[in-house]
């Protein structure tokens, strides 16, 4: 990675709401569109020393609970991933962590092996902002992709990721490398905590959002992030997941 992963640009967890973007709850419930919108808790968050590693327990716990309770589910998607495309099952793929850690992210492969080299002809037909690649009708889908994708069935084997240490059940998502390096200084805020499976984005409308939206969602989130408010992300993951808005 270039210069703009330098660690003495990176903030750290801590760092003040103001030095992250100044963000605050009524202009992020504005930028995002109204169908999107969702009632955040209100009142003054306070950063502990238990909240850190409250959190880490929480995800080994919620991590481990989760492979064993959903694991026939994604041993069967693995399996028709084998079978309706040539390939492995589960797609490695670099991510930037904490602090602009590279790690490898684990997720059911959704597209055909031969996605990257692919990537390259239909660039031109991005439908969303910033550095972000999205397309709805994306060719290089394979049958069963759309379908884990829609309800994110394909980002379960993330969960080791947590049981690991590289990302957390709640924080923002897991960003390319190549997305990171065109980061302005304000967007890399988002990378001061770990990345999650869930979060305000995820909850919010996903793909709907533009990525300015998005990284303000983010900054919202660390500057709010508590015990609690983890909790209250979870619970609205489920319907967002099970209707798949904004997901492709």
């Amino acid at each position: 990675m270039n210069a703009a992963l330098n660690m003495d640009d990176l903030p750290d967890a801590d760092t003040p709401a103001e030095q992250l973007g100044k963000s605050t709850l009524p202009p992020t419930l504005k930028i995002v569109p109204a169908e999107n919108r969702i009632n955040m808790p209100t009142g003054k968050v306070r950063h502990t020393r238990v909240y850190p590693f409250a959190k880490r327990v929480f995800d080994i716990v919620f991590a481990m609970t989760m492979l064993v309770l959903l694991s026939p589910v994604w041993l069967i998607a693995a399996v028709l991933v084998r079978i309706t495309s040539p390939g492995h099952a589960i797609f490695r793929q670099s991510r930037v962590g904490q602090h602009g850690t590279p790690f490898t992210c684990l997720k059911l492969r959704t597209m055909v092996p031969e996605a990257h080299s692919l990537k390259v002809e239909i660039v031109d037909q991005n439908e969303t902002t910033g550095p972000v690649f999205k397309i709805r009708a994306d060719p290089r889908i394979i049958p069963i992709g759309r379908a884990l994708r829609k309800f994110s069935i394909d980002e379960l084997p993330q969960l080791v990721n947590v049981l690991k240490g590289e990302m957390s059940i709640v924080g923002p998502r897991p960003a390319l490398p190549e997305e990171v390096e065109k980061y302005s200084p304000h967007q890399r805020g988002r990378l001061a905590v770990k990345p999650g499976l869930t979060c305000l984005w995820q909850v919010s409308g996903r793909s709907n959002i533009g990525f300015d939206e998005w990284v303000e969602l983010d900054l919202e989130y660390i500057r709010r992030r508590n015990f609690w408010f983890d909790l209250w992300l979870i619970l609205l993951t489920i319907p967002a997941v099970l209707s798949g808005r904004g997901a492709y």
